[in-house]
């Protein structure tokens, strides 16, 4: 019955293994798929696009201001003129005069356009501070997209480790399923007792366990990996397990081009150039402002009929005409109670800080690339060591699996052996992995993290 639960266990996890390799997941397309798909890479996009308009003339203030309006008017007469005592020549007394349903209508419409020749180069400035303003926002998307990809291959490089890890408890498990095997037959023959049995026992179900636990936090990891780059949830793949490391020299060239390329001290040049600019925009507050007006304008009365003199009925009229004006001025603000002054000088100060602020980040690039370096030969010595430590553990496996085979060492004397072997390999997976990561958080200092093959 145990034999038949084991052979079913292994089977299952053999049929798994086949179908998940129906597709592979490589670094080039994780990468592809996370810059087309990911959310927090396409929230970046959407803010360089909106800065990219800022900086367009369409908000650059060159451009005049034209406004259109108009207007109409309806007014009905109804009136009665009366004449008490009077007469018309013949004697004859005049009548009332009344006017009715008398209509006037005026219609009015007009262009005014407004036009700044001249404000004290602040719009100029301000169209550069723009323009740097979006270079700052691209900078910037590039910073969310190279975390974004430290995430994904901290992700992807977890999926590769479980799922080597995985190899390694599946062929534990199949060592101690035979070994099962071997102490049922050593026991119908008499060359063994049941505790070997018992033992085997209990380290296939240990083994059983590691691979369960190992199976469920590989599923649990790939769907991380599948949100970061945004496809479904119950996609199944397989990752690339191969992993190449950045020569040494090409490394040390990328190192010493760390302060061109860095993002955050990219950034901090642009914001100096930002805080430069508003400076200057600040300062165009003491000269004068220069600008042209011109307007055009039509108009149309249409009048109702009205009575004037005795017997006399003026009759409507229309009117129209035609204006065009055209105008300049010149403010100039000689003293706004030290508004601008105190702007000018509280936009030094933000340049001053702006200058210790780059400084500091200066150094503390530096700093991290030290400590970066350092850690990433750390782990890249661990890992060779620790492969090492595998070629070591495989050679007294082997030798410890003949003697036992032999009978020369006992069941328990094997499975340590096998438990070292088991521990070397998740060790050195363990250590490859971190040597990558590490070595990708260096060349994201470098500012070459999107120019280097992963």
């Amino acid at each position: 019955m145990i034999k038949q639960f084991i052979a079913a266990f292994i089977f299952l996890f053999l049929t798994v293994g086949i179908s998940a390799q129906e597709k592979r997941l490589s670094k080039e397309e994780a990468v592809r798929l996370t810059l087309e798909n990911n959310f927090g890479i396409k929230v970046a996009g959407n803010q360089v696009k909106i800065a990219d308009n800022n900086q367009g003339v369409l908000n650059s203030g060159y451009l005049p201001s034209l406004t259109g309006t108009a207007g109409a008017n309806y007014s009905e007469l109804n009136s009665t003129t009366a004449y008490p005592d009077q007469f018309n020549t013949d004697g004859s007394p005049r009548q009332d005069l009344e006017i009715n349903h008398a209509e006037s209508q005026s219609f009015n419409g007009g262009l005014n356009l407004n036009y700044t020749l001249f404000d004290g180069l602040g719009r100029l400035y301000n169209y550069k501070r723009l323009k740097e303003q979006y270079q700052l926002t691209e900078l910037q998307a590039r910073e969310t997209i190279e975390n974004t990809l430290l995430q994904l291959f901290s992700i992807y490089f977890e999926v590769a480790r479980l799922t080597e890890n995985e190899n390694v408890f599946k062929e534990a498990l199949a060592i101690s399923t035979d070994r099962i095997t071997r102490a049922e037959y050593s026991f119908e023959y008499g060359q063994n007792t049941k505790l070997d049995i018992l033992n085997a026992q209990v380290d296939v179900t240990n083994d059983s366990i590691n691979l369960l636990n190992t199976k469920q936090q590989l599923a649990n990891t790939k769907r991380d990996l599948n949100v970061v780059v945004n496809q479904s949830l119950s996609e199944k793949f397989q990752v690339d397990t191969i992993v190449r490391f950045v020569p040494r020299l090409q490394l040390d060239e990328l190192i010493g081009q760390a302060k061109e390329n860095n993002v955050t001290i990219l950034q901090t040049e642009r914001n100096l150039a930002i805080n430069e600019y508003d400076i200057k925009v600040n300062s165009s507050g003491y000269l004068p402002t220069i600008g042209l007006t011109g307007s055009y304008g039509w108009n149309l009365n249409q009048s109702a009929p009205n009575s004037f003199l005795p017997g006399q009925v003026i009759p409507g009229s229309n009117r129209s005409s035609l204006t065009l004006g055209l105008g300049a001025s010149l403010t100039w603000n000689l003293f706004d109670g030290g508004r601008t002054t105190t702007l000018v000088r509280n936009s030094k100060i933000a340049y001053e800080n702006q200058e210790l602020v780059q400084e500091q980040v200066a150094i503390e690039v530096d700093r991290d690339i030290l400590n970066a370096l350092a850690s990433y030969e750390n782990l890249l010595t661990i890992y060779q060591i620790q492969e090492q430590n595998v070629l070591t553990n495989e050679n007294n496996f082997e030798r410890s699996k003949e003697q036992f085979q032999l009978g020369r060492i006992t069941s328990i004397e094997f499975r340590q052996a096998q438990i070292n072997l088991l521990n070397a390999q998740t060790n050195k997976n363990l250590a490859k992995y971190d040597a990558k990561l590490a070595e990708l958080q260096l060349l994201q200092l470098t500012g070459q993290l999107l120019n280097v093959e992963f």
